[in-house]
């Protein structure tokens, strides 16, 4: 099998590698995106109701268009390749993330804020250790998901010709009378979903200890 060239080892775990680097970029710049844009959506953060609305649509609109459609409109815009299915996974996360994050900014406790307010802190050190303390963890554990489960995403918009081993795939299933290496590729997918699967859910354990140890501390100080 190794020494098999028609099983196209090099190509296969390069393309592996496309399809983490797409759902990595794609969720990591969505997700920077939607950071400040969320704190604008908190009704809790940002008074302006009118502000709130058009943000909230607009998270709205992003995520409600599905990743196979962006990734679609970003193969015609870009030609076939990673780009455009990383350009698909970051519409998507934009809406999906900034969504997330604006509800968690609105669930906060707004005990922390009104005590740094007290001493006389502009809006900027409040948000910055009245809030983030509480919401950078939430943030981080929305983010792993969403990691995770794009690494998924990103092979099925592969097949529409988004890059990466979803491309890799539907070529071979399309062409290729060896399904024994079409079934080695799906194994491999497998096993690279497996595996973040249980990296991700090891530090979103690690990050909601954080966030009950927050919440207690904050609780005895309270």
């Amino acid at each position: 099998i190794w020494n098999n060239a028609q099983w196209q080892h090099g190509d296969v775990w390069t393309k592996l590698l496309q399809t983490i680097v797409m759902a990595f970029l794609g969720t990591m710049l969505g997700g920077i995106v939607a950071f400040p844009l969320a704190f604008f959506a908190a009704r809790n953060i940002t008074p302006s109701r009118l502000v709130n609305q058009v943000l909230k649509r607009f998270f709205d609109f992003m995520r409600s268009i599905d990743m196979l459609i962006w990734a679609l409109f970003f193969t015609r815009a870009f030609g076939p390749g990673p780009l455009a299915g990383s350009a698909a996974i970051f519409f998507t996360e934009v809406g999906t993330l900034g969504k997330t994050y604006s509800e968690a900014l609105e669930n906060i406790d707004d005990k922390p804020r009104e005590g740094i307010t007290s001493t006389g802190a502009n809006g900027l050190l409040v948000q910055r250790y009245g809030v983030l303390p509480e919401v950078v963890p939430v943030f981080i554990s929305q983010t792993l998901y969403q990691w995770e489960s794009n690494t998924r995403g990103a092979t099925i918009i592969g097949a529409v010709g988004a890059g990466g081993i979803g491309l890799k795939l539907w070529e071979a299933m399309r062409t290729n009378s060896n399904w024994a290496n079409v079934f080695y590729m799906v194994l491999l997918i497998l096993l690279v979903v497996f595996i973040f699967d249980n990296i991700s859910n090891f530090l979103r354990r690690r990050l909601s200890r954080t966030i009950h140890d927050y919440n207690r501390i904050q609780a005895e100080q309270g």
